[in-house]
């Protein structure tokens, strides 16, 4: 028999219980949970756009319009025409020949490494990359090789001694719970040399880095061959929901041919589709929100530098400050809490051991006097 109880007693003792909070207004840099006032620091929000009043308006059009709900798969009926443009406007942004929408990200990482590799082939993934990434590789039924974080000798090494014929590297853009960028230039010359495949999950960084927002391959002004899939995710800096992948033509029609979780899921609504149309058009013509919030993160990291904060490596919106022990980065995040300031504790199994942190992330919602009051706080927590 499962005995469910003395597994959850562990969580527990061991500083490991996740807990819900209810939110009880609406996504935004001030909101209200369980039943406080708080300034929030742990949204993916980033460009402050899921509250943007043309966002809104392009949903509850659609949804007037249209309903609340697709009805049905994208290949049976659920495929609509505002669907079918956001596809080709993501294109255009991304510089792809197409993309494909997904309910979510992680269903996204699922759909290209599952209908990519087989059993045959090896997936080469870095030992930090999110949680879908790596259930991705498992689920692929490849071989599952991983290298060390953000190395490319590591990779190369690895690929040297590859027999497969087929070889497949992920790794993400921006790295969620560490904030630093992907060395891509120097994966993607390592991928040429060994005849593999480079797949970016840039969840965190497109909206955000580079020139137009287009992302983390934009930052390195990558070519489009240099990275053969490019995933997306539309709830962060976008502010709505889903997720996409670019890529050539050949590539989204075979993800359209054999990706199961693209296959036998629902399509999203059309008002998320709208919205994100509405998003999207933000993104490529208000380049303000991106300057203000690359402002407000040297803000942060010369302010946090000034009082000695422990925060890792980072030059992105996820600013992480190293706790150590889980029991120490709960209490500094209820503490944070009962100021007004809702930072979350990020534990094991999502970071290693000893490395338990406060995952904090700015905004283009956040004033300088929001990021002041969060390092006053800090300053006496630390």
């Amino acid at each position: 028999m499962f005995d469910l109880e003395s597994r959850l007693l562990q969580q527990r003792e061991s500083d490991l219980y996740r807990s819900r909070r209810i939110a009880e207004s609406g996504s935004d840099v001030r909101m209200r949970i369980d039943g406080k006032d708080c300034l929030v620091f742990c949204s993916n929000d980033y460009l402050g756009l899921a509250s943007h009043p043309d966002v809104k308006a392009a949903f509850i059009s659609a949804a007037n319009e249209h309903g609340v709900g697709s009805g049905a798969a994208h290949l049976v009926t659920g495929h609509h025409r505002a669907h079918h443009a956001l596809e080709e406007e993501l294109a255009d942004f991304t510089g792809r020949e197409r993309t494909l929408l997904f309910s979510t990200g992680y269903m996204a990482n699922l759909a290209a490494v599952t209908a990519l590799t087989d059993r045959h082939d090896e997936v080469f993934g870095d030992k930090l990359n999110h949680a879908s990434l790596i259930d991705a590789a498992r689920l692929s039924e490849a071989r599952h090789i991983r290298y060390k974080h953000a190395d490319d000798s590591a990779l190369e090494q690895r690929l040297a001694t590859s027999s497969a014929k087929d070889k497949l590297v992920i790794t993400d853009g921006v790295f969620s719970m560490d904030g630093d960028i992907a060395p891509l230039p120097a994966l993607s010359a390592a991928c040429r040399r060994h005849n593999a495949w480079l797949m970016v999950d840039d969840a965190h960084g497109l909206g955000v880095l580079g020139r137009h927002g287009a992302g983390v391959l934009e930052h390195f002004a990558m070519h489009n061959n240099d990275a053969a899939v490019m995933v997306g995710t539309l709830g962060k800096a976008f502010g709505t929901f889903g997720a996409f992948v670019a890529g050539s033509e050949s590539l989204i029609e075979t993800l359209i041919q054999k990706a199961r979780p693209y296959i036998y899921t629902t399509a999203l609504p059309v008002a998320v589709a709208e919205a994100t149309h509405a998003s999207l058009k933000i993104i490529q013509t208000d380049s303000g929100r991106r300057e203000h919030l690359h402002e407000l993160i040297k803000y942060f990291c010369q302010g946090a530098a000034q009082l000695g904060l422990p925060l890792m490596p980072s030059a992105t919106a996820i600013q992480p400050l190293l706790v150590g022990e889980a029991v120490r980065a709960v209490a500094m995040s209820e503490n944070l809490l009962k100021q007004g300031i809702l930072v979350s504790a990020i534990r094991p199994p999502t970071v290693p051991d000893g490395s338990s942190r406060l995952r904090i992330t700015l905004t283009a919602a956040h004033t300088r006097k929001d990021v002041e009051r969060l390092l006053t706080t800090l300053e006496v927590l630390v």
